[in-house]
């Protein structure tokens, strides 16, 4: 029998925190624990649904860091699940110099820098920094979008893994005349642009269901408007069943002229899988979350035109024109969207990873 390697798996995104890299965190981490004799250190997030303070975020920054400098049997692997996490992933190279380092990239955390400004500068340094110190650390990238981005802060040869899903709906729904918005609401995922650029110019019976967390005041105050509801954070399965009975699940992302952009968009393919109809903008890691006329379909960020076009033609489906399409799409999304498959692939990468290493030594 041969042994399992030895992955420690590091996470300060963690439930009940909500969002996709917590999502990615767990569920990565429960499909790797077949294959691997996993250790977890990880920073759960509050009751509701919200991130760790930032104090908590610190305390386990610093003991992280030292338990992972000071560990008595170092693991062959060391997975960090986020970019700005890079110096718990130095600490384990220094205590194990020829171990495995893998780092996941996602969105922001690589696209921060664009902003521009100080903030932004810094953070680029920093990334900078961290490919410097890491040297052949293996990127595991959410998105040719998110790849691209760390090969330019010096991250060498990231992988593309797109995310995967296991959500499916409980029970049979008729659709009614609800959209659904889920996600954080900020203003690159363009919740409050559709509120007022959108959703005004729909049918009266047209209404909006939000769910998610609140990170800005605008997109907050958007959320008074009429026909829209803020229904907070739903638990899993409660999301699964609003999926399959909204009208359509919308990701209306806008550019916000600072060049962040979305890493993946796991909401798409949680929504096609549940069998829900997706509406997102072409745009970022969304084009490869979305297969386009097959788990939903891409529209012009930005192009209210387009978006009120598109809903209105739903409003037009047959209840045979949405099954045999909800059908098809949730057959594709659970096929190709599936956690088996990221496993396998963070796999490869973890061997990949270590010829690297071995070729450096050589």
């Amino acid at each position: 029998m041969v042994d399992k390697p030895t992955v420690c798996f590091v996470s300060r995104k963690w439930p009940p925190a909500v969002g996709g890299i917590e999502t990615y965190s767990i569920r990565l981490s429960q499909t790797l624990a077949r294959h691997a004799d996993l250790t977890l250190m990880v920073l759960p997030g509050r009751k509701n649904g919200a991130v760790p303070r930032p104090a908590a975020l610190i305390r386990f920054g610093i003991t992280t860091f030292f338990r992972l400098l000071f560990q008595r049997t170092p693991a062959q692997i060391t997975h960090v699940t986020d970019m700005a996490s890079w110096p718990l992933a130095l600490a384990a190279r220094l205590r194990n110099p020829r171990g495995r380092i893998v780092l996941s990239a996602h969105g922001t955390d690589v696209s921060y820098p664009l902003r521009g400004g100080v903030k932004g500068g810094a953070y680029g340094l920093y990334l900078r920094l961290g490919a410097r110190l890491l040297g052949n650390a293996r990127v595991l990238a959410n998105s040719t979008a998110t790849a691209n981005t760390a090969a330019r802060f010096g991250f060498a040869q990231p992988n593309v893994i797109r995310l995967a899903t296991d959500l499916r709906p409980t029970a049979t729904t008729t659709p009614g005349k609800t959209l659904l918005y889920s996600g954080r609401l900020i203003r690159l995922k363009g919740c409050a642009w559709f509120i007022r650029n959108v959703l005004p110019r729909l049918p009266e019976q047209v209404t909006l269901d939000v769910v998610g967390t609140v990170w800005d005041q605008a997109e907050k105050d958007a959320l008074q408007a009429d026909r829209v509801t803020y229904r907070g954070h739903l638990d899993q399965q409660m999301l699964a069943d609003a999926y399959a009975s909204a009208l359509c699940v919308v990701l209306p992302n806008i550019d916000t002229g600072t060049g962040e952009f979305e890493g993946f968009g796991l909401v798409a393919a949680e929504a096609a899988a549940c069998g829900g109809v997706v509406l997102a903008a072409a745009q970022g890691g969304l084009t490869e979350s979305v297969i386009d006329g097959e788990t939903g379909y891409l529209l012009a960020p930005g192009d209210a035109d387009a978006w009120v076009a598109a809903i209105e033609n739903l409003l037009a489906w047959t209840i045979k024109d949405r099954d045999t399409f909800t059908k098809t799409a949730s057959e594709t999304a659970i096929r190709v969207f599936s956690w088996d498959r990221v496993a396998t692939e963070t796999f490869a990468a973890y061997v990949d990873a270590q010829k690297t290493i071995t070729a450096g030594t050589q």
